[in-house]
């Protein structure tokens, strides 16, 4: 099972890093080179990368993700 999540969410220019372990997520720097940076630089001009991750949502709150609701 994946420990870490690197994810972007759309309008905003950095990445995040989800520790699930540890429960954790930390703002990252943008990668400079290598798969990751390319990655960025895709979904930055709009495409969507998905690699083992088989559910991603945003929501407007913690409250709304419990409640059972998801954003568009």
């Amino acid at each position: 099972m994946a420990e870490v999540v690197v994810f972007g969410i759309a309008g905003e220019d950095h990445l995040w890093l989800a520790d699930l372990k540890a429960g954790t997520v930390t703002r990252i720097d943008p990668p400079k080179q290598g798969a990751l940076a390319d990655a960025d630089t895709l979904r930055k001009s709009g495409c969507t990368v998905v690699k083992t991750v088989n559910l991603a949502a945003a929501a407007s709150s913690a409250d709304a993700v419990f409640g059972g609701y998801m954003d568009g």
